[in-house]
């Protein structure tokens, strides 16, 4: 929401020397989040005045129109003679009044005017357009033209309000009140302690037999319907520039007068509002639920099919507006440049919806609009007729028209919304304490009726244990305009926040004892930190994705990881499923950095994923008054997607930086694996490390990652390079590796307890061995025949070389060389007992893998 400096001190009497800045730190104390001010005409400085164009001359021989024209400004350029000013706008004609930029003066931007010689003449300023002085988008892309009482001569930057301030308020769901010039005027009176000047204080005349008829069929979806009408409007009256300024300083484009009203008395009250075109409306008014199928033209030209919950206004002929959304094209409002169809007698609905009805038809439809954030953010019912008669008011000052006598209004019986409270109930929640008239005091200043209930407080404690001493209970009537404020918390937060939330104590919760993070929490935290600690950046992705992704990572069409959970209401219909797997997000964040220039990258993510059961099952709502029983929140378990956590790394470009240390090298395969062991030895699981294929890796450079889970091996991750065709179609470095697997399953097999080393006070046995296997068996499972065929006495084997030379070797044979170290426990081995151990480990290889050593 934009609000105007100017706007604001209509309705508060702010001190004159209060900029936007301090009203900025008043709101921000007050709770409203102002996000910025905005300084318009910050760096404007005159002459800027209002000219008269007196002569136009079309120059020829350039490749677009160029006009020279002398311009009345008055005395504003010392001299009273007319100013020659070259211009390219085909917008204005001789005798308009246009705005005038004399030399010596500076527009927004720090752009300084002097005279100049352009196309063959010299141009002493400049004709001013609305982009060029910062005043946004006024509809007619081209020269600002004045209406044409204007004073020549006069100062255009105070006939235009240039110079302002706009504050910027970020307002939350639940304040929709402050989504008008009115609440936020509110807020300032109560921050600075001033009294405000209601807008919405107008004598309204009541309702009679002669308003235009109307029809509510649905008084849920609609609790309040205003109609008022005024007729004769005057084709020819446009908005004037005060109205005008106001609407581009919120964000708006001025369109017509009736159009420009409406939207005007929505922004200064909160309350939306439409006009329709008296002569094409068909017989009476009607609120009701579409049929199925239904469609309407909307004024943004799309016809829309409807929904049997969209809620309507309809004429005879049918729908003529989505309710709180968007009218339709049927009784659109004439623009003022259609003189042929000029509206001259308009009907004014000022409504009452219902919230969830307004959000859902807006989201159905992809169409948000300026109404439908304000009603589905709450709008003061009471406001409507008020706006209303607002919008009459100005029709006929603006426009010349007339206010019918009649005024139709269609009200739902409602009764004013109560909350109980304690008095010290502010006091418990915020820890300090306030007192029973600060509590009044500043609930009065909201808006609320508030009466004491000292006997009811007593009865519902039992009447003893608690005292009365000002600790009683309060009845309080909440406002129209906060429909956001629904039980004793909502109150006690608005005490809270007038009161200041800076002060507030800062006190820190005193965990009771025994209580802490869970052994799943601890494992997590020290993965995080391990993989950090070896280079990896953590990056957080949102749990989203399309199923076009599982086509680009290279999944089978039978992959249950292709299997998802859709959501009902997504944030975006690119990405309507949850992820079955880290990767997308994580590669995603690998492109996206890459492409802003960081090309050495080590990322990885902890996070769940979510596998659709067999069974689907309907989740039971929950009580919320206590704790549910353990077998409802098992039940609700039971309802919901399977979610195990994974791990998955991602890293691409170099991994170690080349320097005057070395030459570095990049990152492959083997750091991907390495990652995986990482998170392994951090779960004190044992990682089975194999030759695996799947989807997105390169069938040659992916590793399976297995743990054996009571006696039977199990496949619970993969690791390697990604398969060049997934980088290519995902617009990845070349190169890149990715590991992910299942973190529960690791931590289901593993052992976290620390374990201290064994030292041995024996000297250990080194035996280096030599073998020569075919080139497709995994070095993987030559180590462990050997480690199974070595015995107890081997403390640990480790692969040195890797080496491959078809005429020392034979085609397609290569040698793995490793280190064995054994030792006992209790004595000093034997060159014997190593020796035998070690041809143990070697004939147990050769059985398994075909291994023969090396001569």
């Amino acid at each position: 929401m934009r609000v105007p400096l100017s706007w604001l001190r209509e309705y508060v009497d702010l001190p004159a020397t209060e900029t936007g800045r301090d009203v900025q730190a008043k709101l921000i104390s007050a709770g409203l989040e102002v996000e910025t001010v905005e300084h318009l005409g910050a760096d404007l400085k005159g002459p800027l005045v209002v000219g008269q164009v007196l002569t136009i001359e079309e120059l020829e021989g350039f490749k677009k129109p160029i006009r020279f024209c002398t311009v009345d400004v008055g005395r504003a350029n010392g001299t009273g003679e007319p100013q020659e000013i070259v211009c390219g706008a085909r917008n204005f004609a001789v005798g308009d009044k246009v705005v005038v930029v004399l030399p010596g003066a500076t527009l927004p931007g720090g752009f300084s005017i002097s005279a100049r010689k352009t196309y063959g003449k010299v141009s002493h300023g400049m004709i001013c357009s609305s982009d060029e002085l910062g005043m946004g988008d006024d509809g007619t892309h081209g020269i600002i033209v004045l209406p044409p009482e204007t004073e020549v001569g006069k100062d255009a930057i105070e006939l235009l309000e240039l110079v302002d301030e706009v504050l910027d308020i970020a307002v939350t769901a639940n304040r929709g009140d402050c989504l008008s010039i009115r609440g936020v005027a509110r807020e300032a009176a109560i921050a600075y302690g001033l009294p405000l000047r209601d807008p919405a204080l107008l004598d309204v005349p009541g309702p009679n037999a002669f308003g235009y008829p109307v029809q509510v069929s649905d008084p849920a979806g609609c609790d309040r319907f205003t109609a008022r009408t005024v007729t004769g409007l005057s084709p020819e009256a446009r908005s004037p520039i005060w109205l005008k300024r106001r609407l581009q300083k919120v964000g708006m484009r001025p369109i017509s007068l009736a159009v420009d009203v409406t939207n005007y008395v929505m922004m200064e009250l909160g309350q939306p509002l439409h006009a329709y075109d008296r002569n094409l409306v068909q017989g009476t008014i009607g609120v009701r639920r579409a049929a199925e199928g239904e469609k309407i033209v909307t004024l943004d030209g799309v016809e829309r099919k409807l929904h049997a919950e969209d809620l309507v206004i309809t004429d005879d002929r049918g729908p003529i507006g989505l309710a709180g959304v968007m009218g339709g094209a049927d009784t659109e409002i004439a623009d003022h440049d259609d003189t042929e169809n000029a509206t001259s007698d308009v009907v004014i609905e000022a409504a009452h919806f219902d919230q969830v009805s307004i959000a859902r038809t807006a989201r159905r439809h992809k169409l948000s609009s300026e109404a439908s954030r304000r009603f589905e953010r709450g709008v003061d019912p009471q406001a409507a007729a008020a706006a209303a008669q607002r919008t009459v008011d100005l029709l006929v000052l603006l426009a010349g028209g007339t206010a019918e006598a009649g005024v139709t209004e269609v009200i739902a019986p409602t009764t004013p919304r109560t909350v109980r409270i304690a008095a010290d109930h502010p006091d418990k929640v915020a820890g300090v304490r306030y007192g029973r008239e600060t509590v009044v005091r500043r609930l009065q200043e909201v808006g609320c009726d508030v009466y004491g209930n000292t006997a009811a407080w007593n009865a519902s404690s039992g009447g003893g244990g608690r005292a009365t001493g000002g600790q009683d209970e309060l009845i309080v009537t909440v406002p129209s305009w906060r429909p956001d404020l629904t039980d004793p918390n909502d109150l006690a937060e608005e005490v809270i926040r007038l009161e200041g939330y800076e002060n507030l104590p800062s006190t820190l919760p005193k965990p009771p004892a025994g209580r802490g993070l869970t052994a799943r929490q601890r494992l997590h935290r020290r993965i995080g930190r391990a993989l950090a600690g070896a280079g990896y950046v953590e990056a957080l992705n949102y749990p989203f994705v399309g199923e076009q992704v599982f086509d680009q990572l290279g999944l089978e069409a039978d992959d249950p990881a292709r299997r998802v959970v859709r959501l009902v209401n997504p944030l975006s219909d690119e990405e309507p499923a949850l992820r079955t797997s880290l990767l997308p997000g994580l590669l995603a964040a690998l492109r996206r950095n890459d492409g802003r220039g960081s090309h050495d990258l080590a990322l990885f993510e902890t996070g769940l994923v979510f596998h659709p059961r067999d069974e689907q099952r309907i989740a039971a709502n929950l009580p919320v008054d206590r704790r549910p029983a353990e077998a409802d929140l098992a039940a609700l378990d039971a309802a919901l997607p399977d979610q195990p956590r994974h791990v998955a790394v991602v890293l691409a470009g170099a991994r170690e930086q080349a320097g005057w240390w070395g030459k570095g090298r990049p990152g492959d395969w083997a750091d991907a694996v390495e990652a995986a062991r990482t998170v392994a030895r951090e779960a004190g699981a044992e990682l089975g490390v194999r030759k695996g294929q799947y989807g997105p890796w390169h069938p040659g450079r992916c590793a399976e990652l297995t743990v054996t889970v009571d006696g039977a091996e199990r496949v619970i991750g993969h690791a390697g390079e990604l398969h060049p065709r997934v980088l290519k179609t995902l617009g990845l470095p070349a190169r890149s590796c990715a590991m992910e697997l299942d973190l529960d399953a690791l931590e289901q097999v593993g052992d976290d307890t620390p374990q201290a080393p064994g030292i041995s006070t024996f000297p250990v046995a080194t035996q280096d061995v030599a073998l020569v296997v075919d080139a497709f068996v995994p070095a993987a499972e030559v180590e462990a025949a050997l480690r199974e065929g070595a015995g107890t006495l081997l403390e640990s084997i480790r692969l040195f070389d890797v080496y491959e030379n078809a005429e020392q070797l034979g085609e397609g044979r290569k040698s793995l060389a490793y280190a064995l170290r054994f030792r006992a426990n209790d004595r000093t081995l034997t060159v014997d007992e190593a020796s035998a151990a070690r041809e143990t480990a070697v004939a147990l290889a050769g059985e398994r893998t075909g291994a023969v050593l090396r001569g």
